[in-house]
């Protein structure tokens, strides 16, 4: 029942979580923190000068060619940024005295972060701003499904090295939010499917169950609904997979935690 709450609140924390992506992405075309990237669509407006106003795409390399100006590096520059290194070319090149350049974004697809495995909707989504964390691109992708393990795993580059990080869902909407990290353009967030335990033998739903955080022997077996009239909770018996890939059999206490990939056996009772 705790570990539904928790989920329950999780969900409702990432719907608003969502919510606040959304109102994000509407202010995708508004000047601000938004660093340009390679494929991104902008629209550059000088004002009096429709002449010079036009949409260009922001190149690979992050190169925008500009009519009598040329070529200029705009990719990881904000779109304040952008707005003026073209008004100085502008200057520099004797074209206009005090030009007044704005920059709307047309189309983001630089920057991306890619969220995959269990969550609602896996895809690429775009980053927004600067400081984007796990707990938005999460709620960008839906959030985690029912399936889903309680961790996400972080992955990409740092200052030109690999870099990987494992962060804890529930962690992120319990206040700690030093795990809450701030994600950077090309990482990939994978959720995993939870590890699971099977239960067989005298229990009332037989099958495969999420091992919860902290789980006992006595928790799996409530989990599938208890024993039967004929099973016994002190001839329970459980076989597990070791490193090496030897199986052993266990004669468990009910304290005794559950492992991913245990078989928990309820036997019938010798009475």
């Amino acid at each position: 029942m705790l570990a539904q709450l928790v989920r329950s609140t999780i969900a409702v924390v990432l719907l608003a979580l969502s919510a606040g992506m959304a109102s994000a992405q509407q202010d995708a075309n508004k000047p601000g923190d938004y660093r340009l990237g390679p494929g991104d669509s902008i629209k550059v407006q000088v004002y009096q000068n429709p002449e010079l106003s036009m949409e260009v795409r922001v190149s690979e390399s992050g190169i925008v060619n500009y009519p009598l100006v040329g070529s200029l590096q705009l990719g990881g520059l904000t779109v304040t940024e952008a707005e003026r290194r073209i008004a100085k070319a502008l200057q520099d090149k004797d074209i206009l005295k005090a030009p007044q350049v704005s920059i709307n974004v047309a189309q983001v697809r630089g920057n991306q972060v890619a969220v995959l495995g269990q969550v609602q909707k896996p895809g690429r989504f775009p980053l927004e701003t600067t400081n984007v964390r796990v707990s938005e691109m999460l709620a960008a992708a839906g959030g985690v499904t029912p399936q889903g393990d309680e961790r996400v795993v972080v992955t990409g580059t740092r200052n030109g090295h690999p870099f990987r990080k494992e962060v804890d869902v529930q962690a992120l909407f319990a206040g700690q939010s030093a795990d809450d990290i701030v994600v950077q353009p090309g990482d990939t967030l994978f959720v995993a499917k939870a590890p699971v335990f099977f239960l067989s033998g005298e229990a009332q739903r037989p099958g495969s169950y999420r091992v919860e955080r902290g789980m006992t022997v006595q928790q799996a077996v409530a989990a599938g609904g208890g024993i039967t009239n004929r099973g016994s909770m002190n001839r329970i018996r459980i076989t597990r997979t070791q490193p090496d890939g030897r199986q052993v059999s266990l004669e468990p206490r009910l304290s005794d935690p559950v492992q991913p990939g245990d078989v928990v056996v309820v036997r019938e009772s010798i009475f």
